[in-house]
């Protein structure tokens, strides 16, 4: 849950530590630790698969659609 204040009619968001297995999404660094696969391996499969379903981009920034990158990686036997 994210902390909010209310300062001059802008909502400021306190800094709010989120655990990873909670995260909607992850970046490629947090997702390499999470799933234990190499963040070039991760760069290269986002760059692959760049219309994916699992993947966001947000200007240069890859993020990765945690739930469902677990199903991907569920039903493969090799990455």
């Amino acid at each position: 849950m994210h902390t909010y204040q209310r300062r001059a009619y802008v909502l400021v968001m306190k800094n709010v530590d989120i655990p990873v297995w909670e995260k909607y999404t992850l970046t490629i660094e947090e997702a390499s630790m999470y799933f234990r696969i190499g963040e070039k391996k991760l760069r290269r499969l986002a760059d692959e698969h760049r219309n994916a379903s699992w993947l966001i981009t947000n200007g240069n920034r890859i993020q990765i659609k945690r739930k469902q990158f677990e199903k991907i990686i569920d039903e493969l036997e090799e990455i």
